[in-house]
């Protein structure tokens, strides 16, 4: 998706794009990584506006993924969606040298050069920040038995985890004098 300057000086821009997730370098690595599988293209809604010296764009992107829980490695579906806000301003060659702190403004920023600005590396990264890092089926995942590896959720095993754990079971000979 592209934002031409001279037209968004013009009148407000309204985009929309739906791909797959392979269109997106990103999002093709976080697949090759295993972190998720896209279930449904990206599809996103941009509408950029030229303010004073840089363009507002301002989208929504939707998604899904499949991912593999952290606790019980049970795979579920996962819808994505995000609303963003970016502001582009135009590059003037120049490099920072030394770390500076970002005001909250600047977070949210990106340079663009030449007559139009390609927003797919945003919409990229709003989907990516979507993509939970730990992710859980659901708060209450009660994970796999440590003892016999199995599932939790689906109910009981009988397996006895109440005993000692083995990596503090020194701690149980020390004896602390008054």
């Amino acid at each position: 998706m592209k934002i031409e300057i001279d037209k968004v000086k013009k009148k407000q821009l309204d985009l929309s794009e739906s791909e797959p997730a392979s269109h997106f370098p990103a999002l093709v690595e976080m697949e090759k990584a295993g972190e998720c599988v896209f279930t449904a293209p990206v599809n996103a809604q941009v509408s950029a506006i030229w303010e004073y010296d840089h363009v507002r764009a301002m989208g929504k992107v939707e998604s899904a993924v499949r991912l593999t829980c952290s606790r019980c490695l049970t795979e579920y579906d996962y819808p994505i969606s995000s609303d963003f806000t970016i502001f582009y301003t135009e590059s003037k060659g120049e490099e920072l040298d030394e770390e500076v702190e970002l005001s909250d403004e600047e977070l949210i920023s990106a340079t663009y050069s030449g007559d139009e600005i390609d927003v797919d590396p945003e919409i990229a990264e709003q989907v990516a920040l979507e993509v939970p890092y730990k992710p859980l089926c659901s708060e209450s995942c009660r994970g796999l038995c440590p003892e016999c590896g199995a599932d939790l959720n689906a109910g009981e095993c009988g397996c006895d985890r109440g005993g000692i754990n083995v990596k503090m079971a020194a701690l149980k000979k020390i004896k602390i004098e008054k």
